[in-house]
């Protein structure tokens, strides 16, 4: 497995996107992604499933140490004592005593940067997590977040994929060095049946899924598709065997222009504009 470094952490470029994944149908898809050569996983506090991707990594027999592993801490726990509470709370759900990457799910924008980005680096300096980073930040918040912190922020994780233009928060993570992890990168089924994804996939003899999934490798993003399927799994984890021309890149850069943004809440940022 290919991994993206930044700031000491060593991220696994294919990751196991958990959310809405649920029971024993969690459990199952992350034992059956890490025996098939996942080495990545992704969860949070919000998505109710701690207890069963601990699970998973249990029954699979993989070593703990081989398991890069993210939660999220959200933006109504991000108070010091909240946020240790929702921690440790996590922490005890995935039965571990620490996790790889630990994120701020979503900013709170009635708390200041050096509060929550201070009760971040403490579970660092605590032993909680072996790196810090955050999810959700745009170019400005993550310019005041750098300003502040005492500890590197490893990484942003953000909607990523052929059909959304993220150029200016993609540089400024650059800038920072700071890796991109990229959730809905399948734009939540927009890309299965897409014309570009689908003829760029047929001359490579892959999906139009895996096309997205390499387009964002190729980017130096960190894709981490959900799904519960193990076809759908083993499909996804087979991208590195491919790449895609200048001229592949280039068409499907044309795509961003669409700028259909799959996931956005009320408690959203204003996002960068293109």
């Amino acid at each position: 497995m290919q991994v993206v470094e930044a700031h000491g952490a060593r991220i696994p470029q294919i990751g196991l996107g958990t959310m809405t994944l649920k029971g024993d149908v969690c459990v199952q898809a992350v034992k059956a992604a890490l025996q098939m050569g996942y080495r990545h996983l992704d969860t949070a506090a919000f998505y109710g499933n701690e207890v069963e991707n601990g699970e998973g990594m249990r029954q699979s027999g993989v070593r703990r140490e081989e398991v890069f592993i993210t939660t999220k801490v959200r933006e109504n726990n991000l108070m010091p004592d909240a946020f240790q509470r929702s921690l440790d709370q996590s922490l005890a759900n995935l039965r571990l005593p620490y996790v790889d990457l630990l994120l701020i799910h979503w900013n709170n924008k009635d708390i200041p940067f050096r509060i929550s980005i201070g009760a971040l680096c403490k579970a660092k300096k605590d032993g909680k997590a072996k790196h810090v980073g955050v999810a959700n930040f745009t170019t400005r918040m993550l310019d005041e977040a750098w300003a502040v912190t005492t500890e590197p922020l490893v990484c942003n994780q953000i909607e990523v994929h052929p059909f959304i233009n993220q150029d200016k928060v993609l540089e400024a993570c650059r800038k920072h060095g700071m890796a991109v992890v990229a959730y809905v990168p399948i734009a939540r089924g927009k890309v299965p049946g897409a014309e570009t994804l689908e003829r760029i996939g047929r001359a490579h003899g892959k999906s139009a899924a895996q096309v997205s999934l390499r387009y964002l490798i190729q980017l130096g993003c960190i894709p981490i598709p959900r799904t519960a399927n193990p076809a759908h799994m083993k499909e996804n984890i087979e991208v590195f065997d491919f790449s895609l021309s200048d001229a592949e890149m280039a068409e499907l850069r044309k795509l961003n222009a669409a700028n259909m943004r799959v996931v956005n809440p009320p408690h959203a940022p204003v996002w960068d504009t293109p």
